[in-house]
């Protein structure tokens, strides 16, 4: 039980055209005590550079990736990447790292998506090697190995899959020479140990995330069913592991409209983000007890028949990841995320910063 809550700007990313409100609403959020701002990618904007820029006109909000792909960046690209803005920023930047899904991974990235947890894993490591600063970096693990040696297996080497046997027929991994060494990062991190998140939807991976990691990103949380579903991949979380909730707020005296906007998200993530053997999404709102319905909205949204596959979305469901409604409403419903483990909201889809305002007001 979480009895006082936080609150974040979570941003997102961008759509087609780049919003023109992020750093009136970061400002706003700033004056008004939010905790954080949070910005995301996709296969769009990047999640660090809208950070950079936010950063250079605020003072005291953390600055956070929520999340930043971990398919997009080597592990040591990051590490600079994240020592550079902690730096920038007084050492008020935070990482959310998370693997995102086989389409991105593998249809934008051209990288492999198998083993994402030993993945996830390496990657940490290698992060927290880089800022610790206290030796030459090396990993001789098998999806990030430091140095790159000629032998180094061909996903390591940024080959396909498909390519490992004939890299393995053919000798030294293509265009490797050897001749790699360990190196220290020349910067000097602000602080060798930035904290990190992990985007992370399966109980294995969360499970990992509370294994190494300083707190969890769900994409989506119940707070009367997530914390039965979850129980067991957080039992062994420390005392001070956050818990940092997506939630998106639709205020609107029409509950059943403002109801409609979160099913045509969920209708969109169960549908369209994942194959349909393979959709993490569909996976989550099924631990909360929607298995039946999500096979639904998915089949509907697949066949093409998208208003009936958001028609085919459980209230329950809706209402529980988000807050939606009039202001007494929001505000009643508050107390279940008070009463979950969840620590810090993060508050997406308000554009109005007087909503901003009346959202921390009634914490």
């Amino acid at each position: 039980m979480t009895a006082d809550l936080a609150l974040g700007l979570m941003l997102g990313y961008w759509p087609a055209v780049p919003p023109d409100d992020h750093l009136e609403l970061t400002l706003a959020a700033e004056e008004y005590g939010y905790a954080s701002v949070w910005t995301a990618e996709a296969y769009g904007s990047d999640a660090i550079s809208p950070l950079a820029w936010l950063g250079s006109r605020t003072s005291r909000i953390t600055l956070a990736t929520g999340l930043a792909q971990l398919s997009a960046r080597t592990p040591a690209c990051l590490a600079m990447t994240a020592a550079t803005l902690d730096h920038l920023s007084g050492g008020r930047f935070l990482l959310g790292l998370g693997v995102s899904g086989p389409q991105v991974v593998e249809g934008w990235y051209g990288q492999p998506f198998a083993r994402p947890l030993a993945r996830t894993r390496e990657y940490v490591d290698i992060l927290r090697a880089v800022w610790r600063r206290d030796a030459p970096v090396t990993s001789d693990g098998p999806h990030y190995p430091l140095p790159l040696s000629p032998s180094a297996p061909a996903a390591a080497s940024g080959l396909p899959s498909s390519a490992a046997a004939a890299t393995a027929a053919s000798g030294p991994a293509r265009g490797v020479t050897g001749l790699g060494k360990p190196l220290k990062i020349t910067t000097h991190p602000l602080r060798p140990r930035i904290p990190v998140y992990l985007g992370a939807e399966g109980p294995g991976n969360v499970a990992l995330a509370a294994e190494i990691a300083d707190g969890w990103l769900p994409i989506f949380y119940h707070p009367e069913r997530g914390p039965a579903a979850y129980a067991a991949a957080l039992a062994g979380a420390p005392a001070d592991f956050s818990i940092a909730c997506p939630v998106t707020v639709v205020v609107d005296d029409d509950v059943e409209a403002a109801l409609l906007r979160i099913k045509w998200t969920l209708a969109f993530y169960l549908g369209g983000m994942g194959a349909k053997d393979v959709n993490f999404h569909v996976d989550v709102v099924s631990r909360f007890g929607f298995a039946d319905a999500a096979a639904r909205v998915q089949q509907l949204f697949l066949a093409g028949e998208r208003e009936a596959a958001v028609r085919a979305v459980p209230d329950d469901l809706a209402d529980g990841i988000a807050l939606v409604g009039p202001w007494a409403r929001i505000r009643e419903r508050l107390e279940l995320w008070r009463a979950s483990p969840v620590d810090t909201l993060l508050i997406g889809g308000v554009r109005d910063p007087e909503a901003l305002r009346k959202l921390i007001e009634l914490l």
